[in-house]
């Protein structure tokens, strides 16, 4: 598809008519279908990451516009030479109107494009803290000892891991409903595999192994950068209790953001399980200051601990609430709500991000946090990718529109100068001028030179064939 149309601009340059073989239609066709059944596809199962794109314009949007403004000015060149060539019909009179207004749109669009990084460099909040999203996934299984440890080894202040409760009320880190994913439950317990995690008892639950499916899945192509040390003991690893990992948290003088599971009503816990959370906690001996607390129910049970929602509420109902802080997923965190929560005293996190652009867009934007699966990747990240004054920005569009508005009238120029100039005529761009209406001027004495042209070379080669023995130079009687 791309070679199809970078043979057919190139055509269209040097004035070729463009012969299409059925192949090539085809071809065309079978990739227009793909690209929209792809897209049907992926709207259909990821239809909220749509949000991405628009959040990712804040931070290349600058650099799309120079990238489109510089394709269509170096376009002016086909224009140009199509137009001229042509003359004046009222067809080609059309594309030169349609392609000057995309040019002055192009012009105009800096004028609505806005980025949090288009800022000045002393408003630069300080950087946002970086939270370890059940660990470290991408290094480690996912809510174990080992993937904390690796998380803390990469600098996160906190940790944020995924909280149920067990059938004998032992609070445990897992994401999944069921352990089918991150444990060897298909082994152990092969009738038992697609019941709730939260219907097995302590004993169970530690005695299956929580290493080795990352051992041999290997979902971010991590494990080879393992030492054999730490295969061995990433393949021994069993669930990990919430006390433990609080424990750890404790001893590394961080914070912990636990996003708790409910059991399913059947459960003998469906009723205490927060009682049974917060024991744990108390067991663990870490300050409650340092643990915050997400689930929106039974909020007057838990004062002692740091509140955060889930949901976006008004400043008033968060007051009201007693919530200090809001965790938002990336999609809802525009930056003007951001600024109208800071402004407010609330503290904003931001999950998950793990991409060094999405980092700098939401630390111009003023995040004090984020929660991340890639500690190891932000941690490379020590100053936004780019930052640009509003000053430096404007220069830097009208400068480009500048030298965009001088190529394009060089341009214009420049081939009316050498079409009026040219010399020798194409057949093939004779016959692409001709399918207008009306034929120009020019396109008629293109024509009669052409065949005047072919007449005096099928003469001279017919004479020369007749008396090709006799010696005579014909010329010398001219």
């Amino acid at each position: 598809m791309l070679l199809l149309q970078i043979l057919a601009l190139c055509h269209i340059s040097l004035g070729q008519q463009l012969n299409l073989y059925w192949i090539h239609k085809i071809g065309v066709l079978a990739a227009l279908i793909t690209t929209v059944s792809g897209v049907v596809s992926i709207s259909d199962v990821w239809g909220d990451e749509w949000d991405i794109i628009l959040i990712s314009l804040q931070s290349t949007g600058p650099f799309l516009h120079i990238g489109a403004l510089a394709a269509v000015t170096a376009l002016g060149w086909l224009v140009a030479g199509h137009v001229i060539r042509a003359g004046r019909t009222k067809f080609h009179m059309i594309v030169l109107l349609v392609y000057l207004s995309v040019l002055l749109v192009l012009y105009m669009v800096p004028l609505a494009i806005t980025s949090p990084c288009i800022m000045d460099r002393n408003s630069l909040k300080p950087r946002p803290d970086v939270i370890g999203r059940r660990g470290a996934p991408m290094l480690a299984p996912e809510n174990t000892l080992m993937s904390f440890n690796k998380a803390l080894q990469q600098g996160v202040s906190s940790l944020e891991a995924d909280v149920s409760v067990s059938l004998d009320g032992v609070p445990f880190l897992m994401r999944d409903r069921t352990l089918r994913r991150t444990t060897n439950i298909a082994k152990v317990f092969p009738d038992k595999q697609h019941e709730d995690a939260s219907l097995f008892n302590w004993t169970e639950i530690r005695s299956l192994n929580a290493g080795q499916w990352f051992l041999e899945s290997d979902p971010y192509w991590t494990v080879g950068s393992l030492t054999g040390r730490e295969r061995n003991r990433m393949g021994n690893l069993t669930v990990c209790s919430l006390v433990e990992m609080l424990r750890l948290t404790a001893r590394a003088n961080r914070s912990a953001l636990l996003n708790l599971h409910r059991p399913p009503p059947e459960h003998p816990h469906y009723k205490t399980w927060i009682m049974d959370t917060l024991w744990a906690v108390q067991r663990s001996g870490i300050s409650q200051k340092r643990v915050t607390w997400t689930p929106d129910t039974d909020r007057g049970r838990v004062r002692g601990l740091q509140q955060t929602s889930l949901e976006k509420l008004s400043v008033e109902e968060f007051r009201h609430r007693g919530i200090s802080s809001l965790t938002l997923r990336y999609s809802q965190a525009s930056n003007k709500d951001i600024q109208d929560f800071l402004v407010n005293n609330m503290s904003v996190m931001v999950y998950p991000v793990n991409e060094p652009w999405l980092y700098s867009v939401l630390w111009c934007s003023g995040v004090p946090s984020v929660s991340s699966d890639a500690p190891q990747v932000l941690r490379k990240v020590p100053y936004p990718i780019w930052l640009m004054s509003p000053y430096e920005y404007c220069l830097v569009w009208i400068t480009s529109d500048l030298v965009s508005i001088a190529i394009v009238t060089g341009i214009f120029i420049f081939q009316k100068w050498r079409m009026s100039g040219m010399q020798n005529y194409n057949p093939e761009q004779i016959m692409l001028s001709a399918v207008t209406r009306r034929p120009s001027r020019d396109v008629n004495i293109m024509k009669e030179k052409l065949i005047f042209s072919e007449v005096s070379n099928g003469v001279t080669n017919t004479d020369e064939h007749l008396y090709p023995e006799n010696g005579y130079d014909i010329g010398q009687y001219k």
